[in-house]
């Protein structure tokens, strides 16, 4: 049977270094850090991306985010912290087994900016967008 790194490293069937672990969720360092203290936190259930995560098992996965999160923080004394999940190769997600980036952050560091400058978007495009993802959702209820 075929299974992701992400699978095996929850299932304790490859080697990674792990900080924290409950049941469901796995928080380990990955193989090429972003930055001193960069961590991965996954469920140790297969899902693609976040928005394949049945609700309870997301909450548990935020959840644990936000704790492995704060033990970062301080263990680090970091300024800030980066939680980043990719969704799709659009947005450069690489490994497609749902994973939250924790990448402690400080001032000065040489990370910069993580967004590209923009401009506004002009008042009609932004009341159009609006319209249709508020329609969206309302259809999902």
């Amino acid at each position: 049977m075929w299974e992701c790194d992400f699978c095996a490293i929850g299932a304790r069937r490859a080697p990674a270094t792990v900080v924290w672990e409950d049941e469901v969720n796995v928080a380990f360092f990955p193989l090429r850090p972003a930055a001193i203290g960069h961590t991965l936190v996954i469920p140790k259930s297969h899902y693609g991306d976040m928005f394949d995560v049945p609700e309870a098992a997301l909450s548990s996965l935020m959840q644990a985010a936000t704790k492995v999160g704060r033990g970062l923080s301080a263990a680090l004394h970091s300024d800030g912290m980066n939680v980043i999940s990719s969704a799709g190769e659009a947005a450069s997600q690489t490994v497609f087994h749902v994973h939250i980036h924790l990448v402690p952050r400080w001032k000065g560091d040489r990370f910069g900016d993580i967004w590209p400058p923009s401009e506004p978007w002009a008042g009609e495009i932004k009341s159009e967008i609006a319209e249709m993802v508020q329609r969206e959702l309302r259809s999902q209820i």
